[in-house]
């Protein structure tokens, strides 16, 4: 099968294209499809930070070479183990949580997966749209609903709501009837923002965040603070979170910020910090079904900045960076691939 793959850890150029056995064939390393593992036809990819970290050798992870990077995908069901009870031969899946812990990435004509990690696709909906939304959609449901429980009427705020994980919390914090405050670097993507369902966006360039917040909540603060990037001001956020309120974080590992540990008791506040792919599977099939839900209602839907051949997934991975280390503002959203 064709695969996208490196036999090291380094910049996006260790990326190589080229001929892999396919998974459960007498020549791979896999050559029998387990009890519980579900043989998946690849139709669309996605790619994530982590799984940019990964490559780099940034975030320490088993890895068996050639190693196959990419945590989500879209696809056909090919073969399925005795024990599979959830799927069939031809069922259109999806999935994330591949290419971390030792496990074999999605960047590939065909993955071996467990099937706790999979789950239906929606007949109405394309395959680029879950396999966009998967990781950082499960990211952002946990975030809100997990950790911070979020209610109805309550106001969330997020950082960057743009972006891959930011565009989900807006969207299924709407879902729930929450109120929604974002940021944007540009009228472009606050006109996007708008469009997913943001009330308030703020042009962080222009306008001061706090001014902002205060004005919009009538200077109770916002009920949810949700922190997508990598260097969280807490001394800020802290002041602007109402009595009671929840922050999550989910990002950004060498981070050392300030805390106002004083404010922050006071005003009987929770923070919350997590990394998806540590939470177990069953808690994450919850999340994907109240997707699947919102997916069919058209109350979600993937904000999909590139597309690649899977044959450019070394390039696509050297975008993501630049976007995600470098702040080059070249991307706005999600980067999806497709096998040729």
């Amino acid at each position: 099968m064709k695969a996208a793959y490196f036999e090291k850890t380094g910049s996006p150029d260790v990326i190589q294209y080229g001929e892999l056995p396919k998974p459960g064939s007498k020549e791979s390393k896999s050559s029998e499809i387990g009890d519980y593992e579900v043989l998946v036809k690849t139709r669309a990819v996605s790619v994530n930070p982590v799984d940019t970290y990964i490559r780099a050798g940034i975030v320490a992870m088993p890895l068996t070479y050639p190693f196959i990077p990419g945590a989500d995908i879209a696809g056909t069901v090919e073969h399925i183990g005795s024990k599979v009870k959830r799927f069939q031969i031809g069922d259109r899946i999806w999935g994330s949580n591949q290419g971390l812990l030792g496990r074999q990435g999605t960047f590939a004509e065909y993955a071996l997966i467990g099937e706790e990690f999979l789950y239906p696709t929606p007949e109405n909906v394309s395959d680029e749209t879950v396999a966009a939304c998967a990781l950082v959609g499960i990211t952002a449901h946990l975030g809100l609903f997990r950790c911070a429980k979020l209610q109805a009427n309550e106001t969330v705020f997020v950082n960057g709501g743009s972006g891959g994980v930011g565009s989900m919390v807006i969207q299924m914090a709407k879902a729930v009837g929450a109120r929604i405050i974002t940021t944007a670097g540009s009228p472009e993507k606050a006109d996007f923002v708008r469009s997913i369902g943001a009330d308030e966006v703020i042009l962080y360039k222009n306008a001061s965040i706090a001014d902002k917040v205060m004005a919009f909540t009538q200077k109770k603060g916002v009920n949810v603070w949700f922190e997508p990037l990598r260097e969280p001001d807490f001394v800020r956020s802290v002041d602007l979170i109402a009595p009671n309120g929840r922050m999550v974080i989910m990002a950004g590992r060498q981070a050392r910020p300030v805390f106002p540990v004083g404010p922050f008791y006071v005003k009987g506040l929770s923070l919350y910090g997590f990394a998806m792919f540590n939470i177990p599977a069953i808690e994450q099939q919850r999340c994907a079904e109240d997707m699947n839900h919102w997916f069919s209602e058209g109350l979600l839907r993937a904000n999909i900045g590139a597309r690649f051949p899977l044959s450019q997934a070394a390039q696509a991975h050297a975008l993501q960076e630049a976007n995600t280390l470098q702040g080059s503002g070249t991307l706005q959203g999600k980067i999806v691939l497709y096998p040729e």
